[in-house]
């Protein structure tokens, strides 16, 4: 009979995923080399950037028998080399999930005021006019529609453009509100403006061919972008997102709220994936302004909401009461309906990859406060952003210490 040891494996700043992992490489790696010794692991608890800490040994039981010394530390010594190899797949795993993820910061250009610079293009260029869009932009084939626009992918001296049309006079005025906003908002969060004729309600815009944010789980298991499918990078979207948000609050042309956001999907698609892996808004056509000082509220369309996705006071209130409907008496409100959305829209963009576990663990309470019923105790978007950014850095400088200390 061997002589029994207890063997106690500490592990802490693991949580889901991460602790599973780390747990079953231990476990993997021990049990074989450990037959005849009691294992036994305590709770893994979560400590705020805490290195991984393996002890041992913590306590011996009685000696079961006389003259089994040698065994005994035979199966020490084997404990020993197979914690050590543990510790080096824990390493590896760590690796993995921080894996050396540079930011990429946008390589967009900013130019002056009416002045476009696109894709190869070395100096920047005044919007085209009319007839510049008519002799020079090529329509080549369609790439979507909605109730406002058309959208062409074109080309514009060698250069890829998306042209937009109006679909239906019934919506000029939302069309033209789309303009402006774009005119006015231009920016490095905002899709670059290369032209526009008001003769025959049509806009150019640069073309990102990833497309909207929609596409995003299916551009990242293209092979070629693999590389980028990781929490930096998803954490870095989420976060250009907030930031655009907080740019929108805090606009040149007022406090705008997003009301073309009743469904993720929908929310989704008005903002468009850059080549290097950033966001940018596209679609501006419904961006009513907020000015609590003049008391301006907004109703984001005359028609009923529904759903867990929009705010609740985007919600008909009267329902459980059994009153139908009525656009007269539904109640105005802010831009704080963005807020609510962002948890939502967050779990999307951050998909299911190594490390992604964590990165909801340290934005659970500032998502839980996103979805305060009462909007007035939600924080604002550049709160939201400042503990995006914050996680991000913490993570990445976190990451360093961990396997420095394995």
């Amino acid at each position: 009979m061997y002589r029994q040891r207890k063997i106690c494996l500490s592990v802490t700043m693991l949580k889901g995923g991460l602790k599973q992992s780390a747990e079953e490489a231990l476990r993997a790696s021990l049990l074989p080399a450990c037959s005849g010794v009691t294992l036994w692991c305590s709770e893994l608890y979560v400590i705020h950037m805490s290195p991984i800490t393996l002890l041992l040994p913590l306590s011996d039981t009685e000696t079961m028998g006389q003259n089994n010394g040698s065994n005994s530390s035979s199966v020490v010594v084997g404990c020993l080399a197979a914690l050590l190899f543990s510790n080096f797949l824990i390493y590896l795993y760590l690796t993995s999930v921080y894996q050396s993820n540079v930011q990429v910061v946008s390589s967009r250009i900013e130019c002056a005021p009416r002045y476009f610079k696109i894709a190869t293009m070395k100096n920047c260029t005044p919007w085209l006019q009319c007839s510049q869009i008519n002799a020079e932009v090529r329509k080549l084939k369609l790439i979507g529609h909605g109730a406002v626009k058309k959208v062409y992918l074109a080309e514009w001296k060698a250069q890829k453009v998306a042209l937009s049309k109006l679909s239906s006079l019934d919506y000029l005025e939302d069309f033209l509100h789309g303009l402006s906003m774009l005119q006015a908002l231009q920016g490095p969060q905002v899709v670059q403006l290369v032209g526009f004729c008001l003769e025959n309600h049509t806009l150019v815009t640069e073309h990102h061919p990833h497309g909207s944010l929609v596409n995003l789980d299916v551009i990242l298991a293209q092979e070629q972008h693999q590389q980028h499918n990781t929490w930096q990078t998803r954490l870095r979207l989420a976060t250009d997102y907030v930031s655009i948000l907080h740019y929108l609050h805090n606009s040149p042309a007022g406090r705008r709220v997003m009301c073309d956001s009743n469904s993720l999907e929908k929310t989704l698609s008005q903002f468009l994936l850059t080549k290097d892996f950033h966001v940018v808004v596209n679609d501006l056509d419904a961006l009513p302004e907020v000015d609590q000082s003049r008391g301006l509220l907004v109703k984001c369309g005359h028609r009923e909401l529904t759903g867990d996705f929009v705010a609740p006071e985007q919600l008909w209130p009267f329902r459980d009461k059994g009153k139908l409907f009525s656009d007269d008496l539904m109640p105005l409100y802010d831009e704080k309906t963005d807020i609510w959305k962002i948890p939502d829209v967050t779990w999307f963009l951050m998909g299911r990859v190594p490390g992604g576990d964590l990165v909801h663990f340290h934005l659970f309470q500032i998502h839980d406060e996103c979805k305060k019923e009462d909007p007035k105790l939600r924080p604002s978007a550049v709160d939201v952003l400042k503990l995006y950014k914050s996680v991000y850095s913490s993570m990445v400088q976190g990451s360093t210490g961990l396997k420095d200390m394995l």
